[in-house]
């Protein structure tokens, strides 16, 4: 089809493509004008995705998530924030509304579920391109009741967010106080089993005592062996088999004066009896002078041995008592030991139960302020105030639409009508009927036939 066929062809059925024009363009004009008028309010919250935790000081991890923002949008639209408007503005309350839901479900369902869909269908919520700032648009008949739900969908946004943050803190600050008092308990036993164990053993300062006591009984064990040698060697001089070889004998002053003392008279004698003969007096007296000596000799050299004796079985009795003392000794160090041990032991138990306490004491701290607080990161920027001007019908773009689509409707009612009943308006529409080339046309002159 060309140009002239399409232009002679709308020519031709003008009158009902025109009336499906204006019929299109009228209808379209009166809806929109019968239509009621709606009312769009919009409030704006920012969400600051950069601030640390108030408590902590520490970046959110799951702000910096590209569905991050995505999140947040679904929350708006999300029941739990519809809910939260109704109980804002009490809509469940009011009898004007029980009433249209008893008309529409029969009373069947929830209220607060029927009025949560039907503010979601008015629901529109935006996120600005490249931005953090979310507008939440809510339509309605009356702009002021629009602009109050929709200041009320950004405070129970507000609001159900922050619970969302608060309520794991609650959870773990209910729990992290029951793992608190716990600890406590655990502490004090810790502390009191310790505290039992040192009144029971009459504890001071366990170390002090062991020190003292080691230092005891290295004394003692010291002078058990400075005894054991003196008692060795007084045994050895005791078995001797000649008493003028021990060297307590050998050199004491007086028998080495007594043996000079023999050794003189016995020179003398020899003397003696070699001049004078063994009867005389004189050597006589010098027999009982030697014999007098030898006797004195072997008597000093009894004494001697005796003090060996002596000193060889007090040796032994003072060995046997040092060796009791030292039994006894190592008994109470090793008893020491051994509650030093225990006490170290009570004392490990109080040093990882206060750790422990600690620790969980502070993390109970951190939650019970997590779970106090009202500090969030989304804020109202800019509060929706009751609309002048209707967002909806738009009459003029209604009507520019009107007019495309009246158009396309008449053009295309114009080309069915044709279609369904072809005539020859052109040369061009007898050559393609007919299938043979045009010789000649004659020129419509307007004159009458």
């Amino acid at each position: 089809m060309t140009l002239q066929q399409f232009l002679l062809i709308l020519r031709a059925r003008y009158k009902a493509a025109l009336l499906v024009f204006l019929i299109t363009v009228a209808t379209t004009v009166v809806v929109s004008l019968l239509l009621p008028k709606q009312y769009t309010a919009s409030a704006t919250v920012v969400v600051d995705v950069k601030s640390p935790d108030p408590v902590t000081g520490q970046m959110l991890q799951g702000m910096m998530a590209p569905g991050y923002m995505a999140t947040q949008i679904d929350i708006i639209n999300s029941d739990r924030v519809a809910k939260d408007v109704i109980k804002l503005l009490k809509l469940d309350s009011n009898a004007v509304v029980q009433q249209q839901w008893r008309d529409d479900t029969d009373g069947k369902g929830q209220l607060i579920d029927w009025l949560a869909t039907l503010l979601q269908k008015k629901l529109e919520v935006k996120p600005s391109r490249e931005s953090n700032v979310i507008n939440v648009n809510f339509s309605g008949t009356d702009p002021d009741f629009a602009a109050a739900v929709a200041n009320a969908f950004a405070q129970a946004y507000i609001n159900v967010n922050l619970d969302l943050r608060l309520a794991p803190a609650r959870q773990y600050a209910t729990f992290f106080e029951e793992q608190t008092k716990a600890a406590r308990t655990k502490l004090e036993a810790a502390q009191k089993a310790l505290s039992d164990y040192q009144q029971q053993n009459g504890i001071t300062s366990v170390d002090e005592r062991v020190d003292f006591e080691t230092a005891k009984l290295n004394e003692t064990s010291s002078q058990l062996t400075g005894v054991q040698a003196l008692t060795t060697d007084s045994q050895s001089k005791r078995g001797s088999a000649k008493a003028d070889t021990i060297a307590e004998v050998m050199q004491s002053p007086l028998i080495n004066g007594l043996k000079a003392d023999i050794a003189r008279l016995e020179a003398k004698l020899v003397e003696s009896s070699g001049n004078l003969g063994k009867n005389h007096p004189q050597t006589q007296r010098a027999e009982s002078e030697l014999a007098t000596l030898k006797a004195q000799l072997e008597s000093e050299t009894r004494k001697i041995t005796s003090s060996i004796e002596t000193t060889y079985q007090v040796g032994k009795q003072r060995e046997a008592q040092l060796q009791g003392a030292l039994s006894s000794q190592k008994a109470r160090v090793l008893a020491l030991n051994k509650q030093r041990d225990e006490l170290n032991v009570l004392r490990r138990d109080v040093e990882s139960a206060q750790r422990a306490f600690e620790v969980v004491s502070q993390r109970a701290s951190q939650t019970n302020l997590e779970s106090q607080t009202t500090q969030t990161n989304i804020a109202v920027l800019n509060a929706a105030t009751a609309p002048a001007d209707p967002s909806k019908p738009k009459v003029f773009l209604n009507i520019l639409v009107s007019i495309f689509l009246g158009t396309l409707l008449a053009v295309g009612l114009a080309l069915m009508l044709e279609l369904a009943n072809r005539r020859v308006r052109s040369a061009d529409d007898l050559a393609d009927a007919l299938n043979l080339p045009v010789l000649g046309s004659i020129a419509h002159t307007g004159a009458a036939a």
